[in-house]
């Protein structure tokens, strides 16, 4: 198995566990806070595909599916336009709302499209290309890959964990 076969896989499973954490969940379970500091599944899966798409569109030096498909203006967030949610306040979650779960795995396909097109074109010397010079060592492809990769799958894992707290509290 190649390293891009492996990181399909995985990127394949991040779309499956968006599919899964929403299915069939109306606008109050999306927006729902267990706390006032905490995120909701809506921020938490925006979020992950926020940075997906802006991480994949810088490395493969593409434009983001947010901007050039329209999706900043569908999702209509009082935010500025290339916000991806690293580092938001409560006050700035609290300002990611969705109406529709269709909308989220909508914009997550997209963004998992425009991923998997890049992934499957990639040859093992490409993961060793420099794409972020601010880091020390320098981050290569690969390891930018991966973060965003573990980054995903640690936010879909809170909000599946999230969609069990709110199923159990209304069983």
């Amino acid at each position: 198995m190649h390293a891009k076969d492996i990181l399909i896989d995985g990127y394949g499973r991040i779309q499956e566990e968006v599919h899964a954490a929403l299915d069939g969940l109306g606008p109050d379970e999306l927006n729902h806070r267990p706390a006032p500091d905490a995120n909701s599944i809506a921020w938490l899966v925006w979020h992950l595909t926020r940075v997906q798409d802006d991480h994949i569109a810088d490395a493969f030096d593409l434009d983001q599916v947010w901007l050039g498909q329209g999706w900043e203006k569908r999702f209509g967030l009082d935010l500025p336009p290339r916000d991806h949610g690293y580092g938001h306040t409560p006050a700035k979650v609290a300002r990611v709302t969705i109406d529709s779960a269709d909308l989220l795995t909508g914009y997550y396909d997209a963004v998992h499209e425009q991923t998997l097109g890049q992934l499957r074109s990639l040859a093992a010397k490409d993961l060793e290309r420099v794409v972020d010079e601010r880091w020390d060592p320098p981050v290569t492809l690969g390891v930018r890959l991966v973060s965003v990769l573990s980054d995903d799958l640690q936010h879909i894992g809170q909000a599946a964990y999230l969609r069990g707290l709110l199923q159990s509290a209304a069983a």
